[in-house]
């Protein structure tokens, strides 16, 4: 095969091994070839296994070689942000406070990539303790976009983001508390799914807010999303939040097909208040495409959605100081300044503030689904401005910081709150090089309608195909 094998998909990568086109062997020492390339530059690893992944595929194409039955991604090298446990192992969660801290189980989502045979190439870098929307750690060094290293990649999950973006790996997971996938996504040009709350298992992984917290996978394309949903999502005895609903085929809703007879709303009211003009030049060309595709675009009045986000940022404030106040209480020195002044504000809410956010969440799911008149799918921005500079966003417990995580947070944190599925789709790339991506709300549980408008619009608009240089 004369293409880098590093810049297949997902699905291609995997087809390729199937097929015995390409060994294991290969597919890692290409995805290490393009880490020892894109390393330096962005800083995606906090740490990287790359003797332990070769020696596993080693195994793998021996294996495949015998004719032994393997998973679905037997030999392919994903890699994962650092607060997925695995038993024996650091979970840093990028801190210091866990910098050699070893789990005594490993996450369920590890358990079921596993099983399908995927090799683990790291640990990739993240926010600190998953809180923070820029992507700058402190503690090992800020992630860099690779579409210029120079800007942020987005966080909290900014290593994975990274990671993928630059073909280092073919997939890799994140966390959602309010928007951790969707942002970085956005930012780096790749496909990133916020599942339904309680479609993911969330065992063996880093808390950040027990009632907001999801788990899922950052990809290239829109059907290689689909198949590590398809392997990640349903119930887990370990995990009681885990929903027992049924899991759909996702893989088949991502082929490419027609909209006819489906309908698409766009909330004109907050969401695109402040999409400044070369952003909203692209989503306007993103929805044509869909009534192209036979979808029928309608209005939507949303609730009051300043109200939505002021109640989820009660509620992630007040569960993270929950986690986190021992920590506070005996080690507050260990905490960077920009988290510690962040999870300090927590401590100003009060019991009957969070009860009443959490009182009212009923009832702003039931508006926002009225508000979708039908529609099967919600298109909106994700962040509102151009990706801005790693420098200008360092700004370390500033009270300027609190503006630029609500800047880019601000289209993504209510869907959060209403615990909806929301999936991330490139849609281009504005004047100066950068990606840009919209977000697809769906209903409950709606994760397969999500792929089936991801997969139409990809077909159409394969922004996948260009790679950082």
């Amino acid at each position: 095969m004369s293409q880098d094998p590093a810049l297949l998909s997902l699905i291609e990568a995997a087809d390729a091994l199937n097929a015995g086109k390409l060994t294991s062997q290969a597919l890692v020492e290409a995805a290490l070839a393009r880490t020892a390339a894109w390393q330096p530059k962005i800083n995606a690893y906090i740490k990287l296994e790359a003797e332990v992944a070769l020696k596993a595929a080693k195994a793998v194409d021996r294996a495949r070689k015998r004719g032994a039955t393997l998973g679905p991604l037997a030999g392919l090298p994903l890699a994962h942000k650092d607060m997925f446990y695995r038993s024996g192992q650091v979970s840093s969660c990028g801190s210091a406070i866990r910098r050699h801290w070893k789990a005594d189980v490993t996450a369920t989502v590890l358990e079921r990539l596993d099983a399908a045979g995927a090799l683990d190439l790291g640990r990739l870098n993240m926010a600190e303790f998953a809180f923070n929307p820029t992507g700058h750690n402190y503690h090992y060094g800020h992630a860099g976009n690779p579409w210029n290293p120079a800007r942020i990649t987005g966080g909290s999950s900014s290593g994975s983001a990274a990671a993928v973006a630059a073909r280092m790996v073919y997939g890799a997971l994140g966390s959602d508390t309010g928007g951790s996938i969707r942002e970085p996504a956005h930012l780096c040009g790749l496909v990133g799914m916020k599942p339904t709350w309680g479609r993911v298992s969330r065992y063996g992984c880093m808390p950040l807010s027990h009632s907001l917290d999801t788990i899922g996978p950052l990809t290239r394309r829109v059907a290689d999303n689909a198949l590590l949903m398809q392997i990640l999502a349903g119930a887990d005895p370990n995990d009681p939040t885990a929903a027992k609903e049924a899991v759909p085929d996702y893989l088949a809703a991502a082929k490419p097909g027609s909209l006819r007879g489906l309908k698409l709303a766009v909330p004109r009211a907050f969401f695109w208040d402040k999409v400044n003009k070369p952003a909203a030049q692209l989503l306007e060309q993103a929805i044509a495409t869909f009534a192209k595709l036979g979808a029928k675009i309608i209005e939507m009045t949303p609730p009051d959605m300043n109200m939505i986000t002021a109640a989820a940022n009660i509620v992630v404030s007040a569960e993270a100081v929950a986690i986190h106040g021992p920590w506070l209480k005996t080690r507050p020195q260990l905490y960077s300044e920009a988290l510690r002044a962040r999870l300090e504000n927590g401590l100003a809410i009060s019991a009957v503030d969070y009860v009443d956010a959490q009182r009212w969440r009923s009832m702003a799911i039931a508006g926002w689904l009225k508000a979708m008149n039908g529609a099967d799918a919600v298109f909106t921005p994700v962040v509102a401005a151009a990706t801005p500079s790693i420098a200008e966003t360092d700004l370390a417990g500033k009270p300027e910081a609190a503006k630029v995580i609500a800047s880019l947070t601000r289209l993504v944190r209510p869907i959060n709150y209403l615990g909806l599925p929301g999936l991330t789709v490139p849609a281009g790339f504005t004047r100066d090089g950068m990606p840009l991506g919209f977000q697809l709300v769906g209903k409950p549980f709606g994760e397969a309608m999500l792929y089936r408008f991801g997969g139409a619009f990809e077909a159409k608009l394969p922004a996948y195909e260009a790679v950082p240089g």
